[in-house]
């Protein structure tokens, strides 16, 4: 069940996530967040890399793409130099 608490903006700009949100959500010191404003809505998306396993299938999907667009190393060794300004 979601965890309902008040906070309040710091003269620095900071915001206090209350502990109980903190420890439902596993947050931990030093993680990162997303922060989107619109109107009078502020949303902090926590965000983190994903696991070694999640990593490893988007690596394997992404070859298999390759492979069925007949791609080649040199395609992409090619196309990284345009990107990057040294053709």
């Amino acid at each position: 069940m979601s965890k309902v608490a008040t906070t309040k903006l710091s003269s620095k700009g900071q915001v206090v996530i209350p502990k109980e949100v903190r420890k439902q959500l596993g947050l931990k010191t030093g993680d990162p967040f997303i922060v989107i404003g619109n109107d009078d809505v502020i949303i902090l998306k926590s965000i983190a890399p994903p696991s070694m396993k999640d990593f490893n299938h988007l690596i394997q999907h992404a070859r298999q793409k390759a492979k069925m667009a007949k791609m080649k190393r040199s395609d992409i060794t090619r196309t990284t130099a345009k990107v990057r300004g040294r053709r």
